[in-house]
This record gives structure tokens, C-alpha cells and sequence, in this order.
């Protein structure tokens, strides 16, 4: 295998709050306290393209959106005994993927995305300063998310997943992959930057099912023998608790969020395929009424997939800034309880066991919460000056209930919206104070941006 070998093998090994009541928490935006006043935006978009290079852009439940990026099992997704048949040219019989207690990133290799490892040399390409040269080459080594944010898009995927299982022959031992399921019809209902292809009025419905969540059971049922998370349509449930009657977000989009992201955590419900749906951040559903509001419908929608076993869990703060704890920030936190992520998982922990879910999981995106007090206001979501790198991915890192791993959703680098007024999908939010109005469209590598990111990194790199 050679030269590729010598990129597979450089992946990063694994080895309740209260207060008062919010409204209007929105994607990425702080919902206002009751008797806060107005609240700050409800979110919106940036993206986040698949870290693959394929795909504009990435929306996230942190705020941030703008595309990118099988015969479905029955099972739980811990799969038990299951191993892999050694590739061509592999060394290895059969590798086993099972795991002592469904956390998919234990006891695993990361999977490296090459697409994104290309976009980082780019930047290399361009640096001078031999110092930060080396802490580029780090990040490198780091796992990111492989974003479907297009059907385009997963005609990629089996490759990358091919990849990922060439390394498992090779180093004999279980690698994870991590992809991003981002396409709803009237997707991201509340930005600008992130909109994606499928309207529901255009039979984007349809659509969806046969064209995007159809070829990507085929393509998971194919790779039966490798563990693969998938985190389940970032921006769309928690806008049903916020954002209803409000831009995109009408009775019609509400129906097809709750009935397609159904479909899709049924149909992608296999063994190995272990499922997160997006669950927003501390500063959209942080507050008491949208946690109970939002894990109602995370529980009417799970019901009526019919309870896959498949899904493990949940997402939070995808492609946000939120850190993971703190007593203080620059801006109102209008009475938000939930300072940091560890505070509103346990929170939506809490809530979660009220509806019936008390055995669901977390993941933190920390791609880039490394740095606080870097926002005037908490729903501030584009692209905002002086982020930094945040945890590297980590298998059980604990700080709060059930956190199965840090991991990097949003690949830092990736632009969540374009900067200049006038632009095609532009967003308000990606020209207020603290955002860095020299931003490409939403998914584009912004190499300026990907420099102070690894610059702010903490820890650092």
C-alpha cells in the first residue's frame, strides 16, 4: 500500500441545570430569558463541507450550516463478534469490531479523512513560519467528520469508507469512521448561508428518501464489518422547538423533519452503524423550556422510527464555539443556566430521562471551542474572530453524564458563510461584530481562518 499506507496510518488513536424559562433559542443563536428581552439570533448557518473536499459547506447544531459535508440491521449498535475480512494485500484474517459497552469510540483508531488532510496542505503550501508549519502537520493526524451535505456527495462515500478499511486490514485492529447525514428537504430553516438543495414544494421529499437515504444504506450495508457513527441531521429538530412560524420554518418544513429524520435513523439502523442526532448547544437549548420542549420531540421522532436500537445517542455544539465549562462569558447569558456544554448535557440528560430516553449517549464537538470570550454575543455563530482549536478527539474523556467522546464535527478550516453583503446565500450573522468578513461561501476553505484557529488552539497543538 505504500504511500497511502503512511496517510492511513497517521490517525489519532482512541485508545441539571435550572433557572428561568427561555424562548426562542434558535441554531446557534442564546435564546432569551423570560424577561430578557429580546433574544439574540436564533441561529444560523455557516457550513461545513465535507472534510473530504467534497460539498459546500456544513451546517451544525451549534449554529452553522450550510451543507457539508443497506439493508438496515436490527440490532443495537454494538455489534457483537462481528469481524472483517481481510482486503487484498491485508494482513490480517479478520479484525474484531465489537465492543465491550457500544461506545464506538473506544478501544478504535480514528479514521483521518484524506479529502480534509489535502485541504490542510494547501495551507501548508502557503505557510512559511516553520513553526506553525509543524502544528498544521499535527493537525493532520486529527479524525474529522466526512460531511453528506448533497447527493453529489455520496458518491463519495464508499470510497472513503474503503479507505477506512484498508487501515483496519492493515493495522489489525478496529477503525471508526465519522460522517455527517445533512440534507433535509428545507434544510437549516432558520439561516441564509446554509439552505440546502431539496425543497419540500419540489418534491425534495421524495427526493431525499431515494436519491440521498437510500444510496447511503446501500453504501453502509455494504461495509458490514467496520464501525461507523453517524451524527443525524445537524440544524433541523432543534428549530422545531425555537423556531416555528419563524423564516423557512413552516408547518410543511415541520412535518418533514420529523417524518424524514424518522425515516432516516430507521433505514441507517444496522449493528455497526452507531447514530447521534443533533441536539443543538448550551446556548439554543440550554434554557429548562426548550431542553423539555426539545427532547419531547426527540422522543416523538425516535418512536416513530421505532425505537432503532441504532441510536446511541446524541450531538451537541456542532460546528459552535461554546466551551465546555466556565463561570463566566463577555456577553448576556440571559439566564441561561447552561454556562457550558458539560452543564447542558447533563441538563438534556435530565430532560431526556423524562421523556423515557435515560440510557441515550453524547458526543461534544470541539473542533473549535478552545478559546472563550470571543463573542459579544452568544448567538454569534459565523466564522468569529479568535477561535481556536479546542480537546482533541477522546473516547470517554468524562465532565459530564454519558459523554462518550470529544470528537471534531466541524473540520476547523471549513467556512460557515460568506462574508460580503451581496454575495449569493449571504447572512447577516456573517458580517456582524467578531465575524471575519474575508470568509468564502459556506463549506470553502478559509485559509485564513484555519491559521488562527491552529494559532488559538488549546490546548495547543
Amino acid at each position: 500500500m505504500g504511500k497511502w499506507l503512511a496517510v492511513l496510518l497517521a490517525t489519532a488513536s482512541f485508545a441539571a441545570c435550572s433557572g428561568d424559562n427561555g424562548d426562542n433559542g434558535g441554531e446557534g443563536g442564546a435564546a432569551a430569558g423570560t424577561g430578557a428581552g429580546t433574544p439574540t439570533s436564533s441561529g444560523v448557518g455557516a457550513g461545513t463541507p465535507t472534510s473530504s473536499g467534497v460539498g459546500a459547506g456544513t451546517p451544525t447544531s451549534s449554529g452553522v450550516g450550510a451543507g457539508t459535508p443497506t439493508s438496515s440491521g436490527v440490532g443495537a449498535g454494538t455489534p457483537t463478534g462481528a469481524t472483517t475480512t481481510a482486503a487484498t494485500g491485508g494482513n490480517c484474517a479478520g479484525v474484531d469490531i465489537s465492543t465491550a459497552d457500544g461506545n464506538p469510540f473506544v478501544g478504535a483508531q480514528l479514521f483521518v479523512d484524506p479529502g480534509y488532510v489535502a485541504k490542510v496542505q494547501s495551507s501548508i503550501d502557503k505557510t512559511t513560519d516553520t513553526a506553525l508549519v509543524e502544528k498544521m502537520k499535527k493537525v493532520q493526524q486529527i479524525s474529522t467528520a466526512f460531511w453528506l451535505d448533497r447527493i453529489e456527495a455520496v458518491g463519495q462515500l464508499s470510497a472513503h469508507l474503503d479507505k477506512a478499511l484498508e487501515l483496519q486490514n492493515a493495522t489489525c485492529s478496529p477503525v471508526t469512521s465519522v460522517i455527517v447525514v445533512y440534507d433535509l428537504p428545507n434544510r437549516d430553516c432558520f439561516a441564509e448561508a446554509s439552505n440546502g438543495e431539496l425543497r419540500v414544494e419540489e418534491g425534495g421529499v421524495q427526493r431525499y428518501r431515494e436519491e440521498f437515504i437510500a444510496p447511503i444504506k446501500a453504501i453502509l450495508a455494504a461495509h458490514p464489518n467496520q464501525r461507523i457513527v453517524a451524527i443525524i441531521e445537524p440544524d433541523s429538530l432543534p428549530n422545531l422547538a425555537t423556531n416555528l412560524g419563524k423564516k423557512d420554518c413552516t408547518p410543511e418544513t415541520e412535518k418533514a423533519y420529523r417524518e424524514e429524520v424518522a425515516h432516516a435513523i430507521s433505514e441507517l439502523n444496522m449493528p455497526h452503524v452507531y447514530q447521534y442526532i443533533d441536539a443543538a448547544h448550551s446556548g439554543w437549548l440550554g434554557w429548562p423550556d426548550n431542553q423539555t420542549k426539545g427532547a419531547q420531540i426527540f422522543s416523538d421522532v425516535i418512536k416513530a422510527a421505532g425505537n432503532p436500537a441504532g441510536v446511541r445517542g446524541f450531538a451537541t455544539n456542532v460546528a459552535n464555539y461554546t466551551q465546555l465549562s466556565y463561570s463566566t462569558e463577555s456577553y448576556d447569558q440571559q439566564s441561561n443556566p447552561c454556562y457550558g456544554e458539560f452543564d447542558y448535557v447533563d441538563a438534556m440528560a435530565s430532560a431526556l430521562a423524562g421523556v423515557g430516553l435515560g440510557d441515550k449517549h453524547f458526543i461534544i464537538d470541539t473542533s473549535r471551542n478552545g478559546r472563550g470570550n470571543i463573542r459579544a454575543d452568544w448567538g454569534y455563530w459565523c466564522n468569529n474572530i479568535g477561535a481556536g482549536m479546542g480537546e482533541r478527539p477522546k473516547a470517554n474523556p468524562g465532565g459530564a453524564t454519558r459523554l462518550d467522546a470529544f470528537y471534531w464535527v466541524k473540520p476547523p478550516g471549513d467556512s460557515d458563510g460568506v462574508g460580503q453583503e451581496g454575495q449569493p446565500r449571504y447572512d447577516l450573522f456573517c458580517g456582524y461584530e467578531n465575524a471575519d468578513t474575508r470568509a468564502p461561501q459556506a463549506g470553502q476553505w478559509f485559509h485564513e481562518y484555519f491559521v488562527e484557529c491552529v494559532k488559538n488552539a488549546n490546548p495547543p497543538l
